[in-house]
């Protein structure tokens, strides 16, 4: 069995890179584990210009490496395995790379991922016209005609955020009427930015090196058309990295890990901070937030265990 730490945090995007760095500051011995990368979705942001600090913003990338790095100055030990679930029956333990991981307290900041089209072009253009947060990637779509593509509340927030931005915003839904709330109904429905696109499905994002354009079936005629586009913004969902958790930790109806005001789980011990959170706003900046106000509650849970 691997040593023992004080605190293990599973997933190494800017939530459990902060966790790690203040965890590791306050004198913890503090292992992360990553099964990718450093960063998480924060790398798949091509340019992130709402994180402070960084005037000119920076690269997602780079911001990733940045944080690391710093965690690392104060001894941080980074693991990439696939973490493949978690112990909490007869101590805490962190299961990857085929072996156990003890630890003295947890914090799961594994994150959530937003549910993808799934059609040709989307992985390939992802961060050069294909985003999945338009709070994130807004600002560089300014003067440009963009599509979103959803019904729910996510999408016509989103929507409205992007019609004061962009130059025409054009949501593409499956069905004939919205699923948002009727007050975000209202708002989009009187923007003079916002057109739709009802009974419409994605079938295609083309472009090479960048987005130009969409090939969008109608579902009850079924003819096609290209609409020409400089991004697109798809909130379909989002899912919660929660599957390997144990069942005994708490979850709200959609797999989010549902926390108490200091980002206790139901398991003693084990905190759960960012995306993954139930009733987290899914931003870096309160990711990062977040990931540090564990590390400290876990930390004083440490100290009242003596």
């Amino acid at each position: 069995m691997a040593q023992q730490w004080e605190v293990a945090i599973v997933g190494g995007g800017p939530c459990g890179l902060t966790a790690a760095l203040y965890a590791a500051r306050a004198g913890l011995r503090v292992a992360l584990f990553e099964a990718r990368y450093p960063g998480g979705q924060m790398t798949e942001a091509y340019v992130i210009e709402n994180f402070p600090g960084f005037p000119e913003g920076i690269l997602g990338g780079e911001l990733a490496e940045r944080i690391e790095k710093q965690a690392g100055r104060f001894g941080v030990q980074v693991s990439y395995a696939q973490v493949t679930g978690v112990r909490t029956a007869g101590g805490l333990a962190v299961l990857a790379g085929e072996q156990e991981h003890p630890a003295r307290a947890l914090i799961i900041a594994t994150g959530a991922q937003p549910r993808h089209l799934e059609v040709p072009g989307e992985a390939e253009l992802t961060g050069h016209g294909v985003s999945y947060c338009a709070t994130c990637d807004g600002a560089l779509f300014r003067g440009k005609a963009v599509v979103v593509v959803g019904g729910g509340n996510s999408a016509i927030q989103e929507a409205l955020f992007l019609g004061k931005l962009a130059r025409s915003v054009l949501v593409v839904h499956r069905r004939d009427q919205l699923r948002a709330d009727r007050v975000l109904q209202e708002r989009a429905f009187t923007s003079t930015a916002i057109q739709f696109a009802w009974n419409t499905v994605v079938e295609r994002i083309e472009g090479e090196g960048t987005m130009r354009s969409l090939l969008l079936r109608d579902t009850v005629t079924g003819a096609t058309r290209r609409q020409d586009a400089e991004g697109v913004f798809i909130y379909i969902g989002t899912e919660p990295n929660s599957g390997m958790l144990p069942p005994e930790m708490a979850r709200d109806e959609r797999g989010f890990v549902i926390t108490d005001s200091r980002f206790a789980t139901s398991v003693p011990g084990v905190f759960a901070a960012g995306d993954v959170r139930s009733g987290s706003l899914r931003q870096v900046v309160c990711a990062a937030a977040e990931g540090a106000q564990a590390a400290v509650y876990a930390h004083q849970y440490l100290e009242g265990q003596g």
